[in-house]
């Protein structure tokens, strides 16, 4: 090892150990934790331009815009959906690109849905259409988090990938709890001054559009921009590329022919789809069976819940074991969800709101221990391949397990986003259906069972292929 070699100045890292310890100790650890205290800034303020529109939105028609709710609804599904997709791409670009470029390029872009919202919402005659635009803009926030995840999981040794991967994770879920906390506060002044623009009117609801107090629905968006500079910066400025991690989309496209690439998709679209799915179903849930309560005073509750749960197992993961933890994680999931229909039944708030943070705090767990298996199960898997080509192919497996993982981390993060889409629409259609959202609920409890079942068959039981 050089100094050369681990500078901080130094933009491109060709040799990177983290696994020897020594390298590890000897330099490779502060670098490690730069990355990551660098890219889980920058995945904050990802995760608050992808939900910025949740926000933004149930102020548009006392501010003078004259959608409809589907309309309105629309434009609160956009951001989910146009993030999930651009997570199918966003994560293959690490190894194309480089950690330290990409970082840079895909923080930058928050400034345009940031930029265009806080100019839009000024003016009630901007027609939808461009309104909807920059609601899929909102998803580059959300495509950012695949290329993240899979670029910190290069930094660290395979005994604190769960750690650190539940660190940057549980940021960009923080994201969520702190948009829906900050928003609110932020239209209520001009905190930018002249540069910001001046209030909007606002009318009673249901009332003719008569000013009665005042509001800078703009800040919701501008808020994030003096941070998003600064963090564009600091990748730019503070972080690395690491010159192994590069790869062509052919050689990364492997994945899809890796059955524990689909294994573990199906397992995180039943924790991070649990998660930011009833996220985004929370409010809708109370206003439609808890009338009088206000929603938005709890929204912020379940996302700050849930990243604090995922930030804290990952180390957990790394010492128990993820299979073991997803298992358990899931079976309380189970039981939590169903424990959600007697509150619901019961018409009691407060039951409801615990039953409800149980569930995003083991959402929270499931989503840390899950993303932990990825790494190992990549690893076991790419040495059972090589297992009798000794010290080469034990090389050979851990170079491909390594960009192989780091791949499939960005890719089942897309599949899980999708959640954000269709967890509404499954509760919405049950209530239309129905009345009740208890359908819903029904069906979910049937995935979970499936995902205990698939955890103790592939990784748990004790003659499992890949126990982990």
């Amino acid at each position: 090892m050089t100094d050369q070699t681990l500078s901080r100045m130094s933009d491109r890292l060709d040799d990177w150990r983290p696994d020897d310890m020594a390298f590890w100790v000897d330099g490779g650890k502060p670098i490690a934790m730069r990355n990551l205290a660098i890219s889980a800034f920058a995945l904050l303020l990802a995760s608050c331009v992808w939900m910025v529109w949740s926000a933004v939105v149930v102020h548009l028609p006392i501010v003078g815009f004259s959608y409809t709710t589907t309309q309105l609804l629309w434009l609160t599904a956009a951001p989910g959906l146009s993030g999930a997709v651009l997570r199918l791409v966003y994560a293959f670009t690490v190894p194309i690109f480089g950690g330290r470029l990409w970082t840079t390029i895909s923080t930058a872009s928050l400034l345009i849905p940031a930029l265009g919202i806080g100019i839009a919402v000024q003016h009630p005659e901007t027609p939808y259409g461009v309104m909807l635009v920059l609601a899929l803009l909102c998803g580059f926030g959300g495509g950012n988090f695949a290329s993240s995840m899979a670029n910190i999981s290069f930094f660290f040794p395979k005994e604190q990938k769960g750690w650190a991967l539940g660190v940057n994770a549980g940021m960009a879920d923080l994201g969520v709890a702190v948009v829906q906390f900050a928003v609110p506060l932020v239209i209520g002044g001009a905190l930018l001054g002249p540069l910001g623009g001046g209030p909007h009117a606002v009318a009673a609801l249901g009332a003719p559009l008569e000013t009665h107090q005042g509001v800078w629905l703009q800040n919701a968006a501008f808020i994030w921009i003096p941070f998003i500079l600064l963090a564009t910066a600091a990748a730019w400025f503070g972080m690395n590329d690491i010159g192994h991690s590069q790869a062509s989309f052919a050689e990364q496209a492997v994945i899809f022919r890796r059955m524990h690439t689909w294994i573990n998709g199906w397992l995180y679209i039943g924790s991070f789809g649990t998660f930011i799915g009833f996220a985004a179903t929370f409010p809708m849930l109370v206003k439609a069976q808890f009338p009088g309560i206000d929603p938005l005073a709890y929204a912020f509750l379940g996302p700050l819940v849930s990243s604090a749960a995922r930030s804290l197992s990952g180390g957990m993961a790394d010492r128990l074991g993820g299979a073991r933890i997803t298992l358990w994680a899931f079976v309380i999931l189970f039981l939590a969800v169903s424990t959600m229909t007697i509150c619901l039944n019961s018409g009691v708030f407060w039951m409801f709101l615990l039953s409800s943070m149980l569930v995003f705090a083991t959402a929270g767990v499931a989503c840390a221990s899950t993303y932990q298996m990825v790494p190992i199960v990549f690893l076991i898997d790419r040495m059972h391949a090589y297992d009798l080509q000794g010290d080469l192919g034990r090389a050979r497996a851990l170079k491909e397990a390594t960009l192989e993982a780091a791949t499939a981390l960005g890719f089942i993060s897309a599949l899980a986003a999708f959640g954000a889409f269709y967890i509404p629409g499954v509760f919405g259609l049950s209530i239309s259906l129905t009345g009740s959202p208890v359908m819903a609920i029904q069906l979910f409890l049937i995935f979970y069972l499936s995902c205990i079942v698939v955890t103790w068959m592939f990784y748990c039981r004790a003659d499992a292929g890949l126990h982990c």
